[in-house]
């Protein structure tokens, strides 16, 4: 399965698609009756108008099947959206494109699928008006022209909503029109930069800090904090001060976690919130008599932590309300950090799964060839015990795996629990190792005993640990290091089988 190439000009597409607001709005009888009127007139049973937005493909009016939401990557309207004139997909089971696509190997087992590209007066194609069937077949020209014909009246609908919203919003709509459209050209700018920003290997926190400071200078704002809430009480970073500002907004906002009042009750929010006059709000804070507006832009949940934008301006800035453009790119800015963070909380995870032994939950053998590899180039005292459990097999041939599963599950909890959370490894099978901050061979030793005393307790069998400790001032590489671990781990495994712990003379 193939996923559709951007358009050239995408970023400037994205924001003529926010300019109609029209993202994660609620059905509108306008737009279903289009739907229900293209499915008729094609003989189709089902009918969507979807938008392409950054990452995903979004129904705004769905006839025939219960949501057509789905990622950029399989949606056919991304595919739409590249030309002029409307795509036709007489059997998407033997399109190279298609053929893969979740939505032809499984619901709504889509074979025809035809769309004619909604382009808006300013030229991008934001979106398409699609028929579908779940058996192949193909379409006279007629119905081709019909569809396109559907498509013109749908984007005259949606052009009409856009009017009546700005209208709403501003009673000055048309005399700050040309004002508004050399912004849109400036913000396109700053969109691709935020996404561009996004994009790079940077801590998600600092890029985060980055392009909100970038935003703040397109829409003249004063201050912007980026709040987080890694629990239940949130936390406050300054993101950006207008030069020549006092603090005093930014040590107010410092203390919010502690003070309430609205940004306290957030958290959960999904819809951005826009105060024209933040004084006039009833949970509005004394302390912050100086503050006008206010605009807060959630940024979605990333792992465990919820992040939100925090957008202020005071009294006395030139520019007095929350302009249509303003809007559109806090929250066109808002939804490419938002995935972006998702995108990094994702990896993270991913990694972190990869460093992890299934079985115990200790680290694994790629977290610790990497982890010891770091401190060693860092120069640090180092401590490397490597263990070698004595008597798995036995128990595994005597008593189950299942029984040998659980020594090695208790023994690396114990062990974990033993040495600083972190320090415990397991490489694989029986092998475990251990790396702490230049303890001495004696205490490592009682560590490793104690979890051993542990694991004792889950089997008759006898068993045993054999472990090699080396410090790292012994040795000059980090190679002759494990080495001298491994050379006294067996060193010390053959006493054992000898019956003796002690030293060879």
């Amino acid at each position: 399965m193939t996923g559709a190439p951007l358009p050239s000009d995408e970023y400037r597409r994205l924001l003529d698609l926010a300019r109609y607001q029209i993202l994660d709005s609620s059905p509108e009888e306008d737009f279903d009756r289009i739907t229900r009127l293209a499915a008729r007139v094609l003989n189709t049973p089902m009918a969507v108008l979807n938008l392409v937005d950054q990452h995903r493909q979004w129904g705004k009016a769905v006839f025939g099947m219960d949501d057509s939401t789905a990622p950029r990557h399989d949606s056919f309207c991304a595919w739409t959206i590249l030309d002029d004139a409307p795509m036709v997909v007489e059997n998407a089971s033997l399109d190279p494109r298609f053929q893969h696509n979740p939505m032809v190997v499984g619901d709504p087992h889509i074979r025809l699928y035809a769309g004619a590209p909604l382009t808006t007066p300013a030229g991008s194609r934001i979106g398409s008006l699609c028929v579908v069937d779940s058996q192949p077949r193909a379409l006279e020209p007629g119905d081709v022209q019909a569809l396109q014909d559907l498509a013109t009246l749908t984007m005259q609908t949606l052009e009409l909503r856009r009017q009546g919203l700005e209208a709403q919003q501003d009673a000055n709509a048309q005399r700050h029109q040309a004002a508004e459209l050399r912004r849109t050209l400036e913000q396109a700018r700053i969109l691709e930069g935020v996404s561009s920003l996004m994009d790079l290997d940077l801590d998600p926190g600092q890029a985060t800090l980055t392009a909100a400071s970038l935003i703040s200078e397109a829409i003249e704002a004063d201050y912007t904090f980026l709040l987080t809430w890694p629990g239940e009480t949130f936390a406050v970073h300054t993101a950006y001060q207008r030069p020549g500002l006092p603090s005093d907004t930014a040590n107010l906002a410092q203390a919010l976690p502690k003070m309430g009042g609205v940004t306290a009750t957030l958290r959960n929010r999904r819809e951005p919130l826009y105060l024209q006059d933040y004084g006039a709000h009833p949970q509005a804070l004394a302390a912050a008599s100086e503050v006008e507006q206010v605009a807060w832009v959630p940024l979605g949940t990333a792992g465990d932590q919820t992040a939100l934008l925090m957008v202020v301006r005071l009294k006395g800035n030139a520019v007095t309300t929350w302009r249509g453009g303003d809007r559109t790119l806090l929250e066109a800015a808002a939804r490419t950090i938002r995935h972006a963070l998702q995108r990094h909380a994702a990896l993270d995870q991913a990694q972190q799964q990869a460093r992890r032994d299934a079985l115990t939950g200790l680290s694994n053998r790629r977290a610790f060839d990497e982890d010891l590899a770091s401190q060693w180039a860092a120069g640090v005292p180092l401590t490397l015990a490597l263990v070698d459990l004595d008597g798995l097999k036995a128990i595994n041939d005597r008593e189950g795996h299942a029984q040998g599963d659980k020594l090695l599950q208790v023994f690396g909890q114990a062990l974990a629990a033993e040495t600083t959370p972190g320090r415990a490894y397991r490489l694989g099978g029986d092998e475990f190792a251990v790396l702490l901050p230049g303890e001495s061979e004696d205490e490592v030793l009682e560590q490793i005993d104690l979890a051993m005393s542990a694991a004792q307790a889950v089997s008759v069998q006898r068993t045993g640990a054999s472990t090699g400790v080396v410090q790292s001032g012994e040795v000059d590489t980090l190679q002759a290091l494990l080495a001298l671990a491994d050379e006294r781990m067996y060193i010390a495994k053959r006493r054992r089988q000898k019956g003796t712990n002690r030293p060879p003379v």
